[in-house]
């Protein structure tokens, strides 16, 4: 089944903390008539939007289309992290792709970062970007590599920002004695992720984008110019731009070989008022170095929002609560008595590497996904670099597009039965702690 649909009802947002806390904004017209523009883009969220952004500035005239709601999908729904690096290490990549390509990542991934947080400060101060994130290890030898990362961003990077943890450091600041220990970064940090896709939004139109809701693309005609075709309408384009993820339909194979749709959940307790400093000392955002990841920070009205319990079917299962409850409680058991107010599901884009995957898919059509849960920041530049890259620039798409990610064995008909099985086994050697 399209996974537009599998999950959602169309331009229905899901019942989570983030649509709840968000101001309500209008919708926006679905495509009615055909169109001419300069550059066409599926998919508003952080991507698409950057993209949008990035090229209307520059002079372009600029349509974006989406099945659903701008923010609607991941961008809307994730943990709210904003990350450093990729979710490889420099070390790693400095191993895979040498000191030279490996610095000019870093570099983009700072870029990121900071256009984030600028935006954040200029445009969307309602988002609440806050510094800090925390690494939690399981194990003496995750802790020991959080370490020697942590020692060579130092060192060969000029980045201090960031500090390892042994396990009395890391309990001082997240309750609970799962951790062998791991690290902190205040570089990183963590935000409201729909207002501030809604920010985007709204600033992308003040640029001069027409953004087109409930417009669900059905085919992309390859040709110059390309043509994007709609149940009412197509539109005609010079250039096109993917940005769909991991709710992107099938309509271009090349995206669906390299990149996998899966589904995350998070769960929003009640208000926990000073209780919530039995959890964390501090408001930071803390992830861990389980393969399914739990990840989990407080809101603004100190509710403990907790995610997880990845799933790679396409549906969601029928009860998410007592998974996540599960989980939550066996990290924080001090949290055994507090009412869960909202559970909501969503999904994302991951790659074979974990890596976000840049491609050209032809010569005027580009395509972005893949983030794997790390792409709060990436997934927005990686939208201004195709960006770029239409308008003529394309350095910093090329160094993007140099991240090693292969397609998934057996392309997208086996990739999801083949990636079952391989997590039946990083689960079982989760819960086993080896």
């Amino acid at each position: 089944m399209n996974p537009l649909y599998r999950n959602d009802r169309p331009g229905q947002m899901p019942r989570s903390w983030y649509a709840a806390s968000a101001e309500p904004v209008a919708d926006r017209a679905p495509l009615e008539a055909d169109r001419r523009c300069d550059l066409a883009i599926v998919g508003a969220g952080f991507t698409g939007l950057w993209a949008a952004l990035t090229a209307a500035r520059a002079g372009l005239d600029v349509v974006v289309l989406d099945a659903h709601r701008a923010g609607f999908g991941a961008s809307g729904r994730n943990g709210g992290q904003v990350g450093s690096g990729f979710n490889k290490g420099q070390l790693w990549l400095e191993d895979k792709l040498g000191q030279g390509r490996a610095r000019q990542l870093w570099d983009l991934a700072e870029d990121a970062k900071r256009q984030l947080c600028d935006f954040c400060a200029d445009h969307a101060p309602e988002a609440r970007y806050l510094p800090g994130v925390v690494h939690g290890a399981y194990s003496g030898r995750e802790a020991a590599d959080d370490r020697a990362e942590a020692e060579h961003l130092a060192k060969a990077y000029g980045y201090d920002a960031i500090r390892p943890l042994d396990r009395a450091g890391l309990r001082e600041i997240v309750k609970t004695d799962a951790y062998h220990g791991g690290l902190i970064d205040e570089g990183a940090g963590h935000l409201h992720p729909l207002r501030y896709a809604r920010a985007l939004a709204r600033e992308a139109e003040a640029a001069g984008v027409t953004i087109h809701e409930l417009t669900e693309v059905t085919q992309v005609e390859r040709g110059t110019p390309a043509v994007l075709h709609t149940p009412k309408a197509r539109v005609t384009a010079d250039h096109v731009i993917l940005a769909g993820n991991g709710y992107l339909p099938g309509i271009m194979p090349e995206v669906a070989a390299r990149v996998m749709p899966i589904n995350s959940f998070i769960a929003a307790t009640e208000p926990l008022g000073e209780r919530w400093r039995e959890v964390l000392s501090r408001d930071i955002a803390v992830a861990d170095s389980r393969f399914v990841v739990n990840y989990y920070r407080m809101t603004e009205d100190r509710r403990f929002l907790f995610g997880g319990r990845e799933s790679y079917s396409i549906g969601f299962p029928t009860d998410i609560t007592s998974a996540l409850r599960a989980r939550m409680e066996s990290l924080f058991p001090q949290l055994a008595d507090v009412r869960i107010d909202n559970v909501w599901g969503g999904t994302l884009g991951i790659t074979m590497s974990r890596l976000p995957s840049l491609q050209r898919i032809g010569p005027n059509i580009l395509s972005g996904a893949g983030f794997s849960g790390h792409g709060v920041a990436l997934s927005g530049m990686a939208g201004r670099v195709m960006a770029e890259a239409v308008a003529g620039q394309a350095g910093r798409f090329d160094t993007f597009s140099a991240l090693p990610v292969s397609p998934f064995p057996g392309g997208a008909r086996f990739r999801a039965p083949l990636l079952t099985l391989a997590m039946t086994w990083f689960s079982l050697r989760d819960r086993l702690g080896v």
